[in-house]
C-alpha cells in the first residue's frame, strides 16, 4: 500500500517582507471533505503498515491492562461530615463518584476500616453518562456548601467545551438548569444556590468572562460579572480553603491579577487585590483574616507574603518566607497550626513543615536519588494531618497522611500493580549531561537490574521543556512493558521546564528557546557516549510542546535517533503564532514571542519544525493527532507529515494516526487510551527489530 500523497495547493504567506510557501494550508478546513478524506487515508495507511503488529498490540494491551486493578478506588478525603472519593467498577472505562457520611470526627489511623464500614451513596456514575458516546469527559464536579447539590461538567467531543449540569443529591433528580458551551470551571457561593462560572470566546476558546447563575432561574437571565478584555490573559475562578472568598484569577504568562468577593454575599461587587503589572505574578490564599500571597515580586524564585484583607495592595505586603536563589517556592498549604511549603531544590521537590507557634521546622525525607513528591488535597485547615503523595521511577504512587506534630506517617494507599512486580527488580539513577554552553542538565533513568551499559540497550528518551512545566520522574505500570523487554527509560530535564528554578524556565523560552533543543541533543549524545545506548537503539517521544521538541531535534540531528513518536505535536509555530483566531495563540506571546515583531519572527522561523523540513534522511516516525484538539490543532501534525513525505530521502516508515473522536488527550476511557500506548510501543519495538512477543 502506497502512502497517501496530499494535494498541493500553494498559499503564499508573507510577513516582514519575507514570503513562505505553504502547500498544505488548506488542511485547516475541518469541514472540507478533502481534509477528512486525507486523514482517513492516513489512518488506513498506518493501519496497513502496522497490520503485522496487530497481534502484538493486543498482547501488549492485555499485558498492560493486566497490571491494573479493575475495581480500584481513590483514598477518600473528608469535607464536612462526608468522605468523598472516586472508584472504578470491574472492567468499566469511567469513574464512579461516591461519598459516605462519617460524622464530624475521623480517626485517620483507621481510615480504611472506617470507610469500609459505611454505606455508600453514588453521586455520579460517569459510565452512565458515557453510554453511546465515543468520548466522554467530566472535568469538574463540586458539591454545594451544604452538600445537597452536585454541579458537574461534561464534554462529549474532546474540544474542552463543556455543559454544566446540576443534580439534587437528596432526590437524585437532574435539575432543569443546564449551562451549555462553557469552560467547565466554576465555584459555589456559600448560599448553596449561586455559582460563578467562566465562559470562553467562541473562536479562540480563551476563557474571558465570568457569569453568575442562581439555581431555579433561566440561564438566559444569568448576569455577566466580569470580562477580561486583554487577549493575552485567561480568566479563572476559585475559592479559598476556608470558603471565605470567591476569587477571579486572570493570568497571562508573566502577569496575574486577582479580584475577591465575600463568598457569603454572592450578589456583591468584586474588589481588586493587586492591579496587574508586567512581570508580576501572584497567587493568593486566605487564612484567619489575612491574604497569603505567593509571588515573584522582587523574587525570581517566589516568596510568601501576607496582608490584611482590608489592605490588599502590594505596598502593604509583609514577608513571611524569604526568596532564595537556589530554592523555587512552588506551593503553599496553610493550616491552623502549621505552614507547609512545597519547594524545589536541585531539581527535586521537597516538603517543608513550619509550626506557626515557634517557627520550628522540618523536612520530609524520601531517600531515593530521583522522585516526585507533592502536597495533596487538604480541604480542612483545622487539622494536624497533612496529606501528601510520593512516587518515583521504581516506587508506585503512594498517598500518605502525616501527623505534623508527632511525625507519624500513615501509608493510606499505594498504587496496586497486579502480577509479578517487585520494586527491587529495578534500578533508578540521576546523571548529568553537559550542554553546548556548559550547563549541566539532569537525566533521570530507570532500568531492570542486570542491564549492562555496553551500548546495546534500547533506550526510550522523553522530555517536554516548555511553559515552566517540570517533567518530574514518575512511576508507570505501563512503562514496565518496556523495562521488562530490556529498555532503559530516561527523562531529560531540559531548559524550558522549571526543574532547577525560574531561571531554568527563562533560559528555555522566547529568544532562548534553542537551549531546549540543544539540551535534548546533548542528553542524547551523553547517553550514547556513556554506553547506555547507541543511536541505532535510541527512540524518543514528546507530546504537544514536547512534539515541537521532537520536530526540532530530528530536523537538526536526524542521525542521532532510530525512531520518533510525536504526539499531538505543535510543529507549525510561525503560522500558528501569526493567527490570533487560533486557541492559545494570544496568550502565548510571552512564551514563544510575537512573530509580528521581526526579531521573534526570524527566531521562530529558525527552529519551527514544519518550516525547516529538509531533503534529508529522517528516523522512522509515528505522529499522532486529534481531530477535535483545542490546544494543538489537528492540521499541524497533518501538514508536517505531508511535507515530510515529499522531502525526506529515506524509506523509513512515516505514519500519521488521527483520533477522529477525541482531542488533545486522546481517548477518554481508561482502557481505550491503553490501546493507543500499545500501538506506539509496538511501533517502536518493531522498528528496533526486537521480537514481537
Amino acid at each position: 500500500m502506497n502512502p497517501p500523497i496530499a494535494k498541493i495547493d500553494a498559499k503564499i504567506l508573507e510577513a516582514h517582507n519575507h514570503k513562505r510557501t505553504d502547500n498544505y494550508y488548506w488542511m485547516n478546513e475541518r469541514e472540507n471533505p478533502d481534509t477528512i478524506s486525507y486523514l482517513e487515508a492516513e489512518n488506513a495507511y498506518s493501519e496497513e503498515k502496522l497490520k503485522h503488529t496487530e497481534e502484538f498490540q493486543t498482547q501488549l494491551f492485555e499485558e498492560i491492562k493486566a497490571r491494573i486493578k479493575k475495581d480500584d478506588e481513590s483514598v477518600p478525603y473528608k469535607i464536612g461530615e462526608y468522605l468523598y472519593y472516586s472508584r472504578y467498577d470491574f472492567g468499566l472505562e469511567y469513574p464512579i463518584f461516591g461519598r459516605k457520611k462519617v460524622g464530624k470526627e475521623l480517626d485517620l489511623t483507621k481510615l480504611a476500616t472506617i470507610a469500609d464500614s459505611l454505606k455508600e451513596e453514588i453521586i455520579l456514575n460517569v459510565n452512565e453518562l458515557a453510554e453511546g458516546q465515543p468520548y466522554c469527559n467530566v472535568s469538574n464536579s463540586k458539591v454545594s456548601t451544604n452538600h445537597q447539590i452536585l454541579c458537574f461538567s461534561t464534554d462529549f467531543v474532546g474540544r474542552r467545551i463543556y455543559d454544566l449540569q446540576f443534580k439534587n443529591l437528596e432526590t437524585g433528580e437532574i435539575l432543569a438548569d443546564k449551562i451549555a458551551d462553557v469552560t467547565g470551571s466554576f465555584v459555589w457561593a456559600n448560599d448553596n444556590k449561586t455559582i460563578f462560572y467562566t465562559k470562553q470566546d467562541e473562536q479562540t476558546l480563551r476563557p474571558f468572562q465570568l457569569w453568575r447563575h442562581v439555581l431555579g432561574t433561566e440561564v438566559s437571565q444569568d448576569e455577566l460579572v466580569f470580562t477580561e478584555e486583554n487577549e493575552t490573559f485567561w480568566l479563572g475562578v476559585g475559592k479559598d480553603k476556608q470558603k471565605g472568598f470567591i476569587n477571579i484569577i486572570s493570568n497571562a504568562t508573566v502577569s496575574s491579577e486577582m479580584w475577591f468577593l465575600d463568598a457569603n454575599k454572592p450578589e456583591g461587587k468584586f474588589q481588586i487585590l493587586q492591579p496587574r503589572e508586567r512581570d508580576l505574578e501572584y497567587f493568593v490564599d486566605y487564612f484567619d483574616g489575612d491574604f497569603y500571597i505567593l509571588t515573584n515580586w522582587k523574587a525570581k524564585n517566589f516568596r510568601l507574603m501576607k496582608t490584611a484583607v482590608s489592605k490588599p495592595g502590594k505596598e502593604n505586603w509583609e514577608e513571611v518566607i524569604a526568596h532564595r536563589d537556589d530554592v523555587l517556592l512552588e506551593n503553599v498549604e496553610i493550616f491552623n497550626k502549621f505552614l507547609v511549603l512545597e519547594e524545589r531544590q536541585g531539581g527535586l521537590t521537597q516538603i517543608r513543615i513550619i509550626e506557626w507557634k515557634d517557627r520550628s521546622e522540618h523536612y520530609l525525607a524520601f531517600g531515593e536519588p530521583t522522585y516526585t513528591s507533592g502536597i495533596g488535597y487538604n480541604p480542612d485547615s483545622d487539622t494536624e494531618w497533612l496529606r501528601f503523595s510520593y512516587n518515583s521511577l521504581t516506587t508506585p504512587n503512594s498517598v500518605f497522611d502525616y501527623q505534623m506534630e508527632t511525625h507519624e506517617k500513615i501509608l493510606q494507599k499505594q498504587q496496586p500493580v497486579l502480577g509479578e512486580f517487585s520494586a527491587d527488580d529495578y534500578q533508578s539513577e540521576r546523571i548529568f549531561a553537559t550542554a553546548e554552553d556548559g550547563t549541566k542538565v539532569a537525566i533521570s533513568l530507570v532500568y531492570k537490574k542486570g542491564v549492562e551499559k555496553d551500548g546495546n540497550n534500547p533506550l526510550y528518551l522523553t522530555a517536554y521543556g516548555s511553559y515552566g512545566m517540570s517533567y518530574d520522574p514518575y512511576f508507570s505500570t505501563v512503562r514496565l512493558s518496556l523495562l521488562n523487554r530490556g529498555f532503559i527509560f530516561a527523562i531529560a530535564h531540559i531548559r524550558g521546564g522549571q526543574e532547577m528554578g525560574r531561571a531554568w524556565y527563562e533560559d528555555g523560552k522566547l529568544l532562548n528557546k534553542q537551549n531546549t533543543f540543544d539540551d535534548f541533543i546533548s542528553c542524547s549524545e551523553y547517553l550514547i557516549s556513556e554506553k547506555f545506548t547507541h543511536s541505532t537503539q535510541l527512540v524518543i517521544n514528546g507530546g504537544s510542546a514536547g512534539g515541537l521538541l521532537m520536530g526540532a531535534v530530528v530536523n537538526k540531528r536526524p542521525d542521532l535517533f532510530k525512531a520518533v513518536v510525536a504526539d499531538v505535536a505543535f510543529v507549525d509555530v510561525v503560522t500558528t503564532m501569526l493567527d490570533e483566531s487560533i486557541p492559545l495563540t494570544t496568550g502565548e506571546f510571552d512564551e514563544w514571542g510575537n512573530p509580528k515583531i521581526k526579531e521573534f519572527y526570524d527566531y521562530m522561523l529558525s527552529y519551527s519544525p514544519y518550516d525547516n523540513v529538509e531533503a534529508q534522511e529522517y528516523p522512522s516516525m509515528l505522529v499522532t493527532s486529534g481531530l477535535h484538539d483545542s490546544q494543538v490543532q489537528y492540521w499541524e501534525p497533518t501538514k508536517w507529515v505531508a511535507k515530510l513525505r515529499t522531502l525526506k530521502t529515506d524509506s523509513n516508515p512515516l505514519l500519521l494516526v488521527t483520533n477522529m473522536d477525541a482531542g488533545h488527550g486522546g481517548s477518554s476511557g481508561r482502557f481505550e487510551r491503553l490501546k493507543e500506548i500499545a500501538r506506539e510501543y509496538a511501533f517502536l519495538i518493531d522498528i528496533l527489530g526486537m521480537d514481537l512477543k
